[in-house]
């Protein structure tokens, strides 16, 4: 049990860690005079919610979210389909060559994406497909290897023996893995779909990247965009910042209880 000595300490990390986004909030909320006045002040004086509707009115805020809800809501698809079929390859299956693939996924793991930027671009743009959503979305059903190796560390515990007494009573492989190891692994499966979300939607560099249709382009470089056109006009520029993070933010939180869950069952054996 941690010591009540250390509740201080925790709670004055969490308060540092969301200080930043209360300073983006109550400047959202700031009129213009406001924002940089000495000595500073955390909540303005006046209320400003005009920022809101002219951050709204000064980009496609709406055409943005739906293409970041589509790109996001995809790779979480492709991820749930892709890494936990290697994560179970590589946990429960015995196949020659499997602590090389296992070798090869923690190295590819410790490359900055900047190495494979170029590369990854020349192909794209071989296949045609430079300026659409499939350098963005097709990267995710081919399995992320961070989610592989974490997937892969929760099958571990998964008892051999629950799996072998499923297949001397006659199940396939596909159905052990359907049947039994999907539905003890969900909330590894879920910890993977808000992260897969998370990224994605944060995601800033491939969007920018590979869209060049402003009618594509994802929040992320939508905002970088209004930033560009409207310099520091802080008050509507965070405000926009606000939406932004508000979804990721709603996610986490909602998938917080299970990353705890996933923690409590690889302590079952």
């Amino acid at each position: 049990m941690v010591s009540k000595a250390r509740y201080p300490l925790v709670w004055a990390i969490a308060l540092g860690m969301l200080f930043p986004f209360v300073v983006m909030l109550t400047t959202a909320l700031k009129p213009p005079g406001e924002v940089f006045t000495l000595p500073p002040r955390l909540l303005p004086e006046q209320w400003e919610f005009g920022n809101f509707r002219a951050a709204l009115e000064a980009m496609p805020f709406w055409r943005y979210l739906g293409n970041t809800l589509l790109v996001s809501s995809l790779c979480v698809v492709g991820s749930l389909v892709s890494c936990p079929l290697v994560a179970y390859s590589l946990a429960k299956l015995r196949w020659p060559g499997r602590n090389l693939v296992l070798a090869l996924i923690l190295g590819s793991m410790m490359l900055p994406p900047q190495v494979t930027l170029v590369p990854l671009y020349l192909l794209w743009n071989k296949l045609g497909l430079v300026g659409t959503y499939f350098p963005l979305i097709v990267p995710s059903f081919l399995g992320t290897p961070f989610l592989i190796f974490m997937l892969r560390q929760f099958l571990v515990g998964v008892p051999d023996a629950l799996l072998d007494a499923a297949r001397l009573d006659g199940a396939s492989e596909f159905r052990v893995y359907w049947r039994i190891v999907l539905p003890l692994a969900r909330p590894a499966l879920a910890t993977v779909a808000v992260f897969q979300f998370v990224w994605t939607w944060t995601d800033f560099l491939n969007p920018l990247i590979y869209l060049s249709d402003t009618s594509q382009y994802t929040l992320s470089v939508g905002l970088y965009a209004f930033f560009s056109e409207h310099g520091v006009d802080w008050g509507p520029l965070m405000a926009a910042s606000v939406m932004f993070t508000l979804p990721a933010l709603i996610i986490f939180l909602l998938g917080q209880r299970y990353f705890v869950e996933g923690i409590a069952t690889q302590g079952i054996k």
